[in-house]
């Protein structure tokens, strides 16, 4: 899996690529980590190029969106998400907890 953080000026995006599993999850843990601990809680997460997320990414996404949205300074938007993907999350019924955008440009529009 690789994960490409790019900073914006009003938040942060985030690019995966490849496979989320419960080995790969704590590389996008400490990614998502990474930003929030440098006080940036606008994040969006680029997932056109996910081609499977497992449990263990579900709960780094939940995580993520907890610690952005605490206090009202932020929170986690999915842009470009597979269907597979999005049928998970809404069977596990975390959809919604997220805001879904289909292109980039208005996901990081969206702050």
């Amino acid at each position: 899996m690789e994960v490409t953080t790019i900073e914006y000026k009003h938040c942060d995006m985030i690019k995966i690529r490849g496979r989320i599993d419960s080995s790969t999850a704590a590389q996008l843990s400490d990614a998502l980590d990474s930003v929030i601990d440098q006080g940036r809680f606008k994040i969006v997460i680029d997932m056109n190029d996910v081609e499977y997320m497992s449990s263990a990414g579900l709960r780094v996404l939940i995580g993520a969106q907890k610690s952005c949205k605490r206090y009202n300074r932020g929170e986690v938007v999915l842009a470009l998400v597979p269907k597979r993907i999005y049928d998970a999350l809404e069977l596990a019924g975390f959809v919604p907890l997220f805001r879904f955008h289909d292109d980039l440009l208005a996901a990081v529009g969206s702050f």
